[in-house]
């Protein structure tokens, strides 16, 4: 028998199909599109209804993140991005947030100038520069020998065109890539909620608007950077008073940018007055301006090149991003750290607080290996396969080309980092393993007390299961780790200031010493190999995803965490899916609950979904809406990671605005999700008072260790997937529909289930 009731199922990351979402082979969409659609059992093709009667119903959005295998190898080379606007969400709860993201946001702009100087170092240093007026670099190379033919401000001209065009291209992925999900229109939001940061405030999952600024501003930095590195380069050789005002300009116009970027008004647009408005179209006139008045300096009459050295002042703008960059981490790493002190203990998150440098500092040092490893392969290619550096001084003849030392000190940090945080997680793995089993022997103990000692294989292999799945809290020292080692890299980088790089600081250091110095010069190669490497071992990730499953759902967890939040912070990140995801499902569960009433039932990071579109609904439809999620990290991960929105506070935000008609299923096998409130296991008291603690569940998982009389093997270990087929999932269903099935009270107020 059918009842009022529509249960609506939301998957996780990677997510399966409505039909498997539905346990239907035959479904039919009843609202949305192909990228994000609203499911239901076809009728005339069996049972159509849920446990208890309920109606089902399925919202797949998997075809929001899925992508093919070309977009998924280029969307790899934008994780910097990606982790650089995720950073701004890690922050710990206590103050309003602005200052984090505006030196998140600095940190941005400082990726997109490093990213636009290695491809200045490619064409305008290396080729332009360097190799055209060498003949033994351009023997042979039809395609760079017409280069010596044309004098050097038209050779600049003609060569930034290509890094124009790459910020032209990255310009529109980044607007055409934004008409999927931020044009998404909402007009949903708590009315009683404070507008500001926060999940439930109206227009926080509307950011087309400040997307569009910010790409403004960076697309301004892009080629403010380019002017200044070609204003510079050529002010060396004419010294025109005009070339140095044009560099004034174009150094004013970058510095302004910056200024625009620490307005707080960008947190939250609709909120207060927005000078970035006003000033965006006078800004992309005076971006146009400069470059073309740039473009028109460059070709006046000017003394010719002198032979051996780079691109002036090239050197010197890359090491003054690196350090700035790591200012801005230190300063990151002070503010989330005093930030984290004004909370409680409970609430406090991973990493001490360093959730934001942290990540900050993955998308600095991603930026650092895809920039200087491009740099160093086209070096290697320039000058026919040798090594550049100090190390490996080039053949007669040969162009002696000579890429920042910088460089140099990023390709030696990140062999460092690399080798490093691999030995720290291997031990951290290892020195946990004694505490994780004694663990999992006594969840074991307490599920399987009676277990035959045939069944002890089966029992060792659950306590492996439940102990491997307790590996993610062991991450905390390892990425602590990563930031400390990826902060002293770009500190060393100073100094390139006065252009000592390894092998010279080993001379130094070491009095000179052939062993030492050598080694330096070793370890410094095998630093520019590996660049390439991780590059390679990028580029195998994605190929991966699309064989093994395994791999597919570890890329697929951290590509939906680090697309979930809106771009805030970078422009050229991916875009958010759930700018579309959240209205979209709010907007659906509104208009159900016009006519029926809803469990909203979200698996993984469906859950994180569920929660997101529960704050997001009228207050007028709460008291017709439950909430049941399984497998969910909300607690886990989400709260510990972005404790400033999903944690302790929020999550009980979201229960009372249910009437706490809430239940959260969960396994100790499970290596991503776990208790929201309680962990208690069946049968014992709360950890928490009240009707928090009634919201957990605790799934025993396997359901036995021994063979069932009309089986051949023992059941599976779920572990994460599926939980819906469990029995326990029919019994909380009904038992939410029977709560939303009781009389309303006449104040129109809500009852929280007991």
């Amino acid at each position: 028998m059918s009842r009022d009731v529509v249960e609506l199922r939301v998957h996780g990351v990677t997510g399966v199909r409505a039909e498997e979402l539905l346990d239907h082979p035959v479904v039919v969409r009843v609202a949305g599109d192909r990228n994000a659609g609203f499911y239901r059992p076809r009728p005339g093709f069996g049972d159509t209804s849920g446990p208890g009667g309920v109606v089902i119903e399925a919202y797949q959005w998997r075809n929001l993140t899925v992508s093919t295998v070309a977009r998924t190898l280029s969307l790899l080379f934008l994780l910097p991005f990606m982790f650089s606007n995720l950073a701004a969400w890690l922050r710990p709860p206590g103050g309003n947030g602005d200052t984090v993201k505006a030196l998140c946001r600095v940190l941005g702009a400082t990726i997109t100038a490093i990213f636009v100087l290695s491809i200045i170092g490619v064409t305008l240093d290396l080729v332009g520069w360097q190799c055209a007026q060498y003949r033994p670099c351009t023997a042979g190379r039809g395609y760079l020998a017409w280069l010596d033919e044309f004098p050097i401000g038209p050779r600049m001209v003609v060569l930034a065109v290509f890094p124009a065009a790459t910020i032209r291209v990255i310009w529109w992925v980044g607007k055409r890539s934004a008409r999927s999900y931020e044009a998404f229109r909402s007009n949903y939001g708590s009315s009683g909620a404070p507008p500001g940061d926060r999940l439930d405030a109206p227009g926080f999952w509307s950011g087309e608007t400040i997307v569009g600024r910010l790409r403004s501003i960076h697309v301004a930095i892009a080629y403010g950077t380019l002017d200044v590195s070609a204003l510079f380069a050529l002010i060396t050789l004419d010294h025109r008073p005009v070339g140095m005002a044009l560099l004034a300009a174009a150094a004013l116009l970058v510095a302004s940018c910056v200024v625009l970027l620490c307005l707080p008004a960008l947190n939250a647009p609709h909120t207060r007055w927005d000078w970035t408005r006003v000033v965006i179209r006078p800004l992309r006139v005076a971006v146009i301006a400069i470059t073309v008045l740039t473009a028109g300096y460059a070709l006046l009459p000017r003394p010719p090149v002198p032979r051996g050295g780079a691109l002036p002042g090239f050197a010197l703008s890359v090491n003054l991003v690196i350090l700035g960059q790591a200012t801005l981490l230190l300063a990151l790493a002070v503010i989330t750290v005093w930030q984290q002190r004004a909370t409680p203990p409970s609430a406090r998150a991973f990493f001490r607080g360093l959730g934001a440098p942290v990540f900050g500092a993955i998308a600095a040092g991603l930026a650092a290996t895809i920039t200087a490893g491009l740099v160093y392969r086209v070096a290697d290619v320039l000058d026919r396969g040798d090594i550049p550096g100090p190390g490996h001084p080039p053949p007669p003849g040969a162009p002696p080309l000579d890429p920042p030392i910088a460089y140099r000190w990023e390709a030696l940090g990140a062999l460092f980092t690399v080798l490093l945080v691999t030995v720290v997680g291997l031990y951290a793995g290892r020195f946990s393993r004694r505490r994780r089993d004694r663990l999992a022997e006594r969840i074991s103990r307490e599920d399987f007390p009676d277990a035959p000692p045939q069944a002890a294989g089966q029992v060792q292999t659950v306590r492996r299961a439940i102990s491997r799945s307790r590996l993610a809290e062991q991450f905390s020292p390892l990425l602590i780790v990563y930031f400390v080692l990826s902060l002293l890299s770009l500190v060393f980088t100073a100094l390139d200031l006065i252009e000592i790089g390894p092998t010279q600081l080993a001379q130094q250091v070491s009095g000179n010493h052939g062993t030492f110095v050598g080694l330096a010069a070793y370890l410094t190669d095998a630093g520019t190999i590996s660049l390439g490497l991780i590059i390679i071992g990028l580029v195998l990730i994605g190929l991966l995803a699309y064989v093994s499953p395994e791999v597919r759902r570890a890329a697929g967890v951290l590509w939906d965490l680090g697309t979930f939040f809106p771009r805030t912070t970078h422009p050229f990140a991916p875009p958010c899916y759930a700018e579309r995801a959240v209205p979209e499902l709010a907007r659906r569960v509104s208009a159900l609950t016009r006519e029926h009433k809803v469990v909203l039932s979200g698996h993984s990071h469906g859950s994180a979904l569920a929660a997101a579109a529960i704050l997001q609904l009228p207050p007028e439809t709460l008291h017709r809406v439950a909430l049941l999620t399984y497998g969910s990290p909300l607690r886990r991960l989400y709260g510990h990671l972005m404790p400033a929105y999903f944690g302790e506070d929020v999550l009980h935000e979201v229960g009372e605005r249910v009437g706490w008609r809430w239940r959260n299923l969960w396994r100790n096998t499970d290596p991503i999700s776990g208790a929201i409130f309680s962990t208690h296991h069946p049968g014992q008291p709360p950890a928490v008072d009240g009707p928090a603690g009634q919201v957990d569940v605790r799934l025993r998982d396997p359901r036995a260790v021994t063979v069932a009389p009309m089986d051949t093997v023992p059941p599976p270990i779920e572990a994460h997937w599926p939980y819906h087929t469990d029995p326990h999932y029919t019994d909380v269903v009904i038992e939410l529909a029977d709560y939303l099935d009781r009389e309303e009270p006449a104040d129109g107020g809500q009852t929280a289930p007991r």
